[in-house]
């Protein structure tokens, strides 16, 4: 009760002599954390279904004899038509002046302002904005709406939290304020009347802190006056700060496998600093040591480094010189029957590359076309192409996405708090994991999309990428790159097609004399990686030829035969022995080809087929007689036989394998001439029809094991084209 009478003085008008001389002490008291007016955090607070008993907790946890020093802006889901009485509910709750937002009101520090109903809500240079809601109540995201302008507009200084409520409104926007560097509080989940808010910012794995309302308070305090009121030594400012960032840049590259070395140091120090202020941590040589004993943190602070902001057609101005003068020269190069291939890098979770791909098939169907369209689209964060690779979006996307382009390329979720984005468009794009510093670069490029990446980076890895760009690309393909990003010294490699927009077209081919010439490097890493590798191959390979050898002439001394040939069970040839001319020839047209199925000659083909399938299902020797095998202008009577050939434990890596046998039959004497007889010429036809016959089982054999294995063959097929969703180009 005492609070609340407090609370109440607190609300009388300022003229009251004694709530004047309790708010000057309340001054002197805290004096000490008083901060320049100027640079005052200021936090949002956004809250759905549940909201109310959520915001009680929070500000009762507020200490009840000290200003805390920041401003707080609460964004409810409100009824657009009925008055809130927000207002004076909180009011009971804190010491702080609260009030209902009036468009152009300005931010005070250790205020409390509210969303009025049926509005939204940004912030810019301080003040608060009200806006006309685009969208219909149900499919609005004010959380959103107003953490993005807050991110943008306050920076490091923007503090997000997100309390009960259903749905996912708040988590695009508090992406955009850890992106700028601020921090994120999130309700822990079993204290919300309703988690699904909660849970959708918890789940992205970038929230800072989950507590409870009423011990946020406490937790918020402290980490202000840690981060701006009292800020203890900056990592920038200790002698170490070389050797200590290269400690965790090692400790990342063990544990990620990505180096973040060559990144710009600024950014790579901002992220490292914030984890510190958030652990209570205050020296870069204790965080070191933190890091080498909690591997968490190691991941956590990975996708710390890894933030960045990503929408929907983000920045309209270029996104429109790509609809309308990129994308029509693209299609004006090419031709129906090549096809348009596209490189997003660092697409994160694949909202540029979804946007780029809702404007190709929105020229295809003005213009009635149909190419087929290649969009890879890559990242080295794998929770982020998972995201991707789903294509499930919050609603909050309308804010970016026009409602036209929501209805035609997305779906509604049953939860009606998603949107999902449709096959057409989900088609075009494959998401792989891919580093743009240490793999193999993409090829033959129509478009490189690659946009604030360029500006994380060091000059010396930037002078590195932009020659590989150059490689991607086709002559005369476009680079697209972010608005504070170039191409450098490469202005002899590549055409400005709009500087505004960042569009570049590449040379046709590179200027020798250049000041700057281009080269591309692989990383040592990779390179030695490379070698290695194809040491061992060889190695095994020579390994595995010498152990054939063996297997072969073992089983020929347990059954001498004058022609052998071991194969696999794909009929692979890894074993010649005696002469195999009579029975092989090298494939027409083809070279290096080594599989029985295409040497055999004509008549031995289909033969070898069907009984080799009979040997691999039975397991057992097959042996065939009198078949008629043409060579050159004449046939002659070969009998083989299949037999399977049983391996050591040390040689089951070789799968199984089969040993063919080789006979020509001897052509018999002629016999002295006589008078042609009627039971001679009879013996002759049933023998002429057994022959057909038998031709005829074996070609009909031959249709039904060419019948499975189509079968199977189009099972497989079907199989692959789902999971080439999600293939590497490198694969192919």
């Amino acid at each position: 009760m005492t609070h609340k009478k407090d609370a109440t003085k607190s609300s009388t008008s300022p003229s009251e002599p004694t709530n004047t001389q309790d708010i000057n002490a309340n001054k002197i008291i805290t004096k000490s954390l008083t901060i320049d007016k100027a640079d005052f955090p200021i936090v949002g607070i956004g809250a759905s279904a549940g909201g109310l008993a959520a915001f009680e907790a929070f500000f009762s946890g507020m200490p009840a004899n000290q200003d805390p020093e920041m401003a707080f802006i609460l964004v409810q889901h409100l009824a657009p038509d009925h008055k809130s009485i927000l207002t004076q509910l909180i009011q009971h709750y804190t010491r702080m002046v609260v009030s209902e937002v009036e468009d152009g009101m300005e931010i005070q520090v250790n205020h409390t302002y509210i969303i009025p109903p049926n509005c939204d809500m940004a912030i810019l240079n301080g003040k608060l904005q009200l806006l006309t809601p685009s969208l219909p109540h149900g499919q609005r995201s004010p959380i959103d709406f107003f953490f993005r302008s807050l991110a943008l507009d306050q920076h490091e200084r923007a503090i997000g939290i997100i309390l009960s409520g259903t749905g996912s409104d708040g988590t695009l926007g508090s992406k955009a304020i850890k992106a700028e560097g601020g921090v994120l509080f999130a309700q822990e989940l079993t204290s919300a009347e309703f988690d699904g808010m909660p849970f959708s910012i918890i789940n992205t794995g970038l929230v800072d802190y989950i507590l409870p309302p009423q011990k946020m308070a406490a937790q918020l305090i402290n980490y202000v006056k840690q981060a701006f009121i009292h800020p203890f030594k900056t990592i920038k400012e200790l002698p170490s700060n070389e050797n200590d960032l290269n400690k965790i840049f090692i400790l990342l590259r063990q544990q990620i496998g990505h180096d973040f070395s060559l990144y710009k140091s600024n950014t790579i120090l901002r992220r490292v600093e914030r984890r510190m202020l958030v652990l209570k941590i205050d020296s870069i040589d204790s965080y070191v040591k933190y890091l080498q004993s909690n591997s968490d943190e190691i991941d956590y602070l990975f996708k710390e480094l890894l933030i960045g902001v990503t929408n929907f057609f983000r920045d309209p101005y270029a996104f429109e010189t790509l609809e309308k003068k990129i994308i029509p020269a693209l299609f004006t190069k090419n031709t129906l029957d090549k096809t348009i291939r596209i490189w997003t890098p660092a697409c994160s979770t694949g909202e540029e590359a979804y946007s780029i791909a809702i404007l190709i098939q929105e020229y295809m169907d003005l213009h009635e076309q149909n190419y087929k369209i290649q969009i890879f689209a890559t990242d080295i964060d794998r929770n982020a192409i998972t995201v991707a690779r789903f294509g499930i979006y919050p609603t909050a996307i309308a804010l970016d996405v026009s409602p036209k382009r929501i209805e035609r390329f997305f779906s509604l979720e049953p939860n009606n708090t998603d949107f999902r984005i449709k096959k057409n468009i989900r088609d075009m794009i494959i998401f792989s994991e891919h580093s743009i510093i240490k793999d193999p670069p993409f090829s033959r490029m129509d478009l490189i999309s690659c946009r604030n990446l360029l500006i994380y980076l060091s000059n010396k890895l930037q002078n590195k990428i932009i020659p590989l760009f150059h490689y991607s690309l086709v002559p005369g393909g476009i680079l697209f790159l972010g608005s504070a990003e170039t191409i450098g010294n490469y202005t002899d490699n590549f055409k400005t097609l709009d500087a505004k927009a960042r569009f570049y077209e590449t040379t046709i081919s590179l200027n020798k004399s250049a000041s700057k010439t281009l080269s591309l490097d692989f990383t040592p890493s990779t390179l030695t990686l490379d070698l290695q590798h194809s040491k061992i191959i060889d190695k095994k390979a020579l390994s595995l030829r010498t152990s054939l050898r063996e297997i072969t002439e073992k089983v020929l001394l347990e059954d001498i035969v004058p022609t052998s040939v071991l194969i696999n069970a794909q009929g692979d040839i890894l074993y010649l022995h005696g002469r195999s001319g009579m029975f092989l020839e090298p494939a027409p047209g083809e070279s290096g080809i080594n599989n029985i199925h295409k040497m055999a000659r004509e008549g031995l083909k289909n033969s070898l087929s069907i009984n080799l399938r009979k040997a691999i299902k039975t397991a057992s020797i097959v042996y065939c007689s009198n078949v008629q095998v043409k060579l050159n202008n004449h046939f002659i009577s070969v009998d083989y036989t299949i037999r399977p050939v049983s391996l050591a434990s040390t040689q089951a890596d070789l799968g199984s394998i089969y040993l063919i046998t080789f006979e020509e039959k001897p052509i018999p004497e002629p016999s002295e001439p006589s008078e042609p007889s009627k039971v001679q010429s009879t013996k002759n036809k049933d023998f002429e029809i057994a022959e057909l016959k038998k031709e005829l089982d074996m070609k009909e054999d031959f249709i039904q094991i060419f019948y499975e294995e189509m079968e199977s063959a189009n099972e497989k097929l079907k199989s692959s084209n789902e999971e080439m969703q999600s293939i590497n180009e490198e694969l192919q």
